[in-house]
C-alpha cells in the first residue's frame, strides 16, 4: 500500500473500522505464516547468529509510528556515555544501495542509505551500518569494534540472536484493534509482548497496557535552520505567524500536535512514512516558514528555502527504566 490508501488503512486499523472484518481470513492465514517462521527459529531449523557482544534489539509490534528512532538514538547515546561502544544495524528502508554492510554517515547520500540511518548517525555520531542481512551488518560492527549492537526496528529479523528486545508502542493509539496484518496494525499477536523484556510507551498511554511498562515522553529539543543546521533555543521562536507543517513520519499527528502544544498556528501536510520528498512538497506560495521533522529534513535539506525549518526532539524515558537498563547490562558485561 502507498500514500493515501496506506494513511487510509492505518486509521481504520486504528480506529476499528467494522470493514476490517472482511479480511480476517487472511489474517489467519498471516499469523500461520509468523507461527511457522517463529517455530523455525526455536527449533533450529532455520539458524540464529550470535555475535558475541551484547545485542539490543529496539522494535514495533505495530505498523506505523511509535516514536521507535529516537528511542534509539537515546538508547545509543546512554550507551556511549556509560563506556559502552555501541553500533548502530538498521535495514535501510527506502535507500537504493546495492552493497552491503553500507557504513553511514551525516555525509551519505540519504537515497542510499534511507532517511532514519542517515538522521541515527547524524544524531548519535555513532557507527551506523545499513544491511537488510542483520547479521551480516552485526559483523561489520563489531569487527569495527564495537562491543554492543543496536538492532533499529529489529524485532521481527529473528537470524540476529539478541540479549534484550525493546518494544516501542504509541501511547494514543496503542495496538489500535488488536488484529494481525492485513485486518489490523500487528505484525505479530499480542502474545508477543510476553517474551520481550520491555515495553517502552510514547506518552500517557490511553489503552489498558497487557503486562506492565515504563512510559517516556519526545521532548522538542531545539530549531535548526534547515539551510545550514544553524541551531535555536525553542523559544523564542525563530519565525512568527502561522507555518506549513509538513510530515512524511509513521503517525504525522503527533508531530503536528506537538506544534500546537507549543502555541503554534500549523497548517498541516501529512504525507505517507518515508515519503520521497521533492521541493514541490514544502514549497509554498506564500512565504509562510515551512515547519517538519528531523527525519524528513534528511531528504528536504538539498531543495529547502531559507525559511524551512527543523523541531529537533529527544527521548526523555522515565528514570526507572534507566536503572533497569544498566543493571541489566552491567549482568551481560
Amino acid at each position: 500500500m502507498k500514500g493515501g490508501l496506506a494513511e487510509r488503512w492505518l486509521h481504520a486499523a486504528y480506529g476499528g473500522s467494522a470493514w476490517l472484518r472482511l479480511l480476517r481470513p487472511l489474517e489467519s492465514l498471516y499469523r500461520l505464516v509468523v507461527a511457522r517462521r517463529v517455530a523455525a527459529y526455536r527449533s533450529g531449523r532455520r539458524g540464529v547468529w550470535r555475535a558475541g557482544v551484547p545485542v539490543i534489539v529496539v522494535g514495533n509490534l505495530t505498523l506505523g509510528g511509535t516514536g521507535k528512532s529516537p528511542m534509539v538514538a537515546w538508547l545509543g547515546r546512554h550507551l556511549a556515555e556509560r563506556g559502552w561502544r555501541p553500533g548502530i544495524v538498521s535495514r535501510g528502508y527506502g535507500g537504493s544501495a546495492t552493497n552491503f554492510p553500507l557504513c553511514v554517515t551525516e555525509t551519505t547520500p540519504v537515497d542510499r542509505c534511507g532517511d532514519e540511518p542517515r538522521m541515527l548517525a547524524r544524531q548519535t555520531g555513532l557507527p551506523v551500518v545499513v544491511d537488510p542481512d542483520r547479521p551480516r551488518g552485526g559483523k561489520a560492527l563489531v569487527e569495527a569494534g564495537c562491543d554492543i549492537l543496536i538492532s533499529d526496528d529489529g524485532l521481527q529479523h529473528l537470524a540476529l540472536g539478541r540479549d534484550l528486545e525493546l518494544v516501542v508502542v504509541d501511547g494514543q493509539r496503542g495496538f489500535g484493534n488488536g488484529r494481525c496484518l492485513p485486518a489490523g496494525p500487528l505484525r505479530e499477536p499480542l502474545a508477543r509482548l510476553d517474551d520481550v523484556d520491555a515495553v517502552l510507551i510514547n506518552g500517557t498511554p490511553s489503552f489498558d497496557m497487557p503486562g506492565s511498562g515504563w512510559t517516556f515522553r519526545l521532548a522538542p529539543l531545539q530549531w535548526r535552520a534547515l539551510q545550514d543546521d544553524s541551531c535555536f533555543p525553542l523559544l523564542p521562536l525563530p519565525f512568527s505567524g502561522s507555518v506549513h507543517a509538513v510530515a512524511g513520519i509513521g503517525n504525522p499527528d503527533r508531530f503536528f500536535a506537538t506544534l500546537v502544544e507549543m502555541g503554534i498556528e500549523v497548517r498541516p501536510h501529512a504525507l505517507a512514512d518515508h515519503h520521497h520528498f521533492t521541493a514541490h512538497d514544502i514549497n509554498f506560495d506564500d512565504g509562510l516558514p515551512v515547519v517538519m521533522t528531523a527525519k524528513d529534513a534528511e531528504k528536504c535539506q538539498r531543495f529547502a528555502s531559507p525559511n524551512s525549518w527543523v523541531l529537533d526532539v529527544e527521548a526523555q524515558p522515565d528514570a526507572g527504566f534507566a536503572a533497569w537498563l544498566d543493571a541489566r547490562l552491567e549482568a551481560l558485561r
